[in-house]
């Protein structure tokens, strides 16, 4: 589910020009916020002016934008770009200092209630409700932030570290899939749009970066439990080296399976024969349904 998008498929609905000039400078507002940035707290500000131009751009056709959730606005550079996409923009930000920032440099779209700023952590603030989410997001609390908004059924554009974005869209079969793979896809199809290298922020991560894209879907197939699917993935991927048939013995402290031997009885010896990166997320749907039936 991997693929790399071109300038020329990019969303024409989305009224962002990609050659305007009074965008707001990311090195200016960084000195106007005098913040300049923190690695030990998950602080990188984008500042290259064409990809922050881009990331809007990569909305699929007829996203609806009337309110758009940023997580993580930092100085405002990604902010002013989404300003011209969304009808309303909600972001959240942690750093008091920023957000008050925030406030002061974007009083004009506050006022007219076009930009409401949430201040505090995303994992702990109310998220109100959002139709799509563009952010560049804290790479130390991906993960939780994504399965907070993926349920939420709404597109999203994210930046991430590019191996975990990777893992994000990895297909069966590949080094990079794994649970994070199914349960991301379990909601969504996922894409890498853009890599985005190190120099594209201040201060520079240690690692390059990757443009995510994510598409509501409904699964091809139904799970009764959301909650023990996604647990019984995380467990059967815990042993990804085994077979699934060994990897359900062994992990049934994690899944919380009382007979575990009752699922492998009831399993197709096809699926329990091979390992947990070989199996689709509607395989695993079908074994979880098993283990929901015989094993609890």
């Amino acid at each position: 589910m991997t693929d790399a998008t071109s300038e020329s498929d990019l969303n024409s609905n989305t009224p962002v020009d990609l050659d305007r000039q009074d965008f707001r400078d990311p090195d200016a507002l960084r000195r106007r916020s005098g913040v300049s940035g923190d690695p030990n707290f998950d602080q990188h500000f984008l500042i290259d002016d064409r990809v922050l131009n881009r990331i809007p751009t990569y909305l699929s056709n007829n996203t609806d934008t009337r309110h758009v959730l940023e997580i993580g606005a930092g100085t405002g550079a990604l902010t002013d770009r989404l300003l011209s996409v969304g009808g309303v923009v909600t972001v959240v930000e942690r750093d008091p200092t920023l957000a008050s920032f925030l406030h002061e440099e974007f009083a004009d779209m506050v006022d007219e209630d076009r930009l409401n700023i949430i201040e505090g952590d995303a994992l702990d603030v109310t998220i109100p409700p959002f139709t799509t989410s563009i952010s560049n997001l804290p790479y130390g609390i991906s993960s939780e932030i994504l399965f907070k908004l993926l349920p939420s059924d709404c597109p999203l554009i994210v930046m991430v570290q590019r191996e975990f974005g990777e893992r994000m869209a990895a297909d069966p079969g590949t080094d990079a899939y794994g649970r994070l793979s199914v349960s991301a896809q379990h909601y969504a199809t996922v894409e890498v749009v853009e890599t985005v290298p190190p120099t594209a922020f201040e201060p520079k991560p240690a690692v390059e970066s990757a443009v995510i894209r994510t598409e509501p879907r409904d699964p091809d197939y139904t799970v009764a439990d959301e909650t023990f699917f996604l647990r019984f993935v995380k467990a059967v991927f815990t042993q990804r080296r085994k077979t699934v048939r060994n990897a359900i013995r062994n992990t049934a402290h994690i899944s919380m399976l009382d007979a575990p031997e009752a699922v492998v009885s009831a399993a197709d010896e096809t699926l329990l024969s091979q390992r947990a990166g070989d199996l689709t997320p509607s395989e695993f749907a079908e074994l979880a349904t098993i283990a929901a039936e015989q094993g609890k």
